[in-house]
């Protein structure tokens, strides 16, 4: 998809393509629990269509989306982002707090008002992101561009503009159908950088996730649930036949698990291996399985940070309905060294 900064005499609302440089909408979504937002002719009885002012409405937002968003007509405000300007209205953009903000600020001169939006400090917020939920205040047809390549971009848009509470809702929703075996080393830099269950950061971590409000904690839980439940059973690590047996197939998986769980961030890999939920066999089957994955971490996430991540196996924990097995992390020490006079 390519964004073109400067306009052109046969260019709509700053772009060579329609949309702000959008394609056009998607119609052929399917399984999205938000399908039922795309816009459709009221039912007809005895030829009469129900409400008729609801055919009005919709082709007033209809107009709003392809002469005001589209093709810029009739602009009063300029907004300028990522290199690039649209040709926009007050009115509209007032919907987002963010956006009507910035322009209470920002007074117009010479008839228009131009608007800056800085995103440097806001890495999740996409270029492409951000043109959906622009569209998005003129038209709901915007949510039909949403695809799990830019829903995040678009969730993180979403929550920086407000106001927009459905599209951030169908964006998040599109985030976690999109976590899976393909994707999940991407979400697991994600989650990295949101603070633990205590709300603190390690000296590690990087605060670039706040913009997400709470979906940012949503997206941890919906990770930490694929790792613990929707992963081993996709594997097929979780039976004790399997995990006990050694076979062919149960190796793969647990390799593949193991893979996985030496790049979890250390707080959800302690929380995942500790959990009555993760189930890949005995309890001596977990531990040697959290052993084995430390192994693999001590040469990649866990290497260099000056800390030593162990486990033990404590019998008899769970017949108390205790985890059985403990993950530690102990800081290392740095040695003294003794100056001679």
């Amino acid at each position: 998809m390519e964004f073109l900064s400067s306009p052109s005499s046969s260019s709509l609302n700053g772009h060579n393509a329609p949309s702000n440089g959008l394609p056009p909408p998607i119609q052929n979504q399917q399984n999205h629990p938000y399908d039922s937002v795309v816009v459709s002719s009221p039912p007809t009885t005895n030829g009469y269509s129900h409400r008729p002012f609801n055919v009005h409405n919709e082709e007033i937002i209809h107009h709003l989306y392809h002469a005001g968003f589209q093709t810029g007509h009739y602009a009063d405000t300029i907004l300028n982002v990522h290199q690039n300007s649209y040709r926009l209205h007050a009115i509209i953009l007032s919907r987002s707090p963010f956006l009507a903000h910035l322009m209470s600020t920002s007074p117009p001169t010479s008839g228009q008002r131009v608007i800056y939006v800085q995103l440097d400090n806001e890495p999740e917020v996409t270029q492409e992101g951000f043109v959906i939920a622009l569209g998005y205040l003129y038209s709901a047809v915007s949510l039909n561009l949403i695809r799990p390549e830019n829903s995040r971009g678009v969730l993180a848009a979403g929550c920086l503009l407000g106001g927009m509470d459905d599209l951030c809702a169908y964006a998040y929703e599109s985030c976690r159908q999109s976590i899976n075996l393909e994707t999940i080393h991407e979400w697991l830099e994600f989650v990295d950088n949101i603070p633990g269950s205590d709300g603190s950061f390690s000296p590690e971590q990087q605060t670039l996730t706040p913009v997400f409000g709470q979906y940012a904690r949503k997206l941890r839980d919906d990770v930490f649930h694929f790792l613990v439940d929707t992963l081993p059973n996709a594997l097929e690590v979780n039976s004790p036949a399997i995990s006990e047996s050694g076979s062919s197939q149960g190796r793969s998986g647990r390799g593949t698990l193991l893979q996985i769980f030496s790049l979890v961030p250390f707080d959800m890999f302690k929380a995942a291996v500790e959990s009555p939920a993760f189930q890949i066999g005995s309890d001596q089957s977990r531990f040697k399985f959290a052993k084995d994955a430390i192994e693999l971490r001590k040469k990649g996430i866990a290497r260099g940070r000056g800390a030593e991540e162990t486990v033990v196996l404590a019998f008899g924990g769970s017949d108390m309905g205790e985890s059985a097995v403990h993950v530690t992390r102990k800081i290392r020490k740095r040695p003294l060294w003794k100056v001679h006079s």
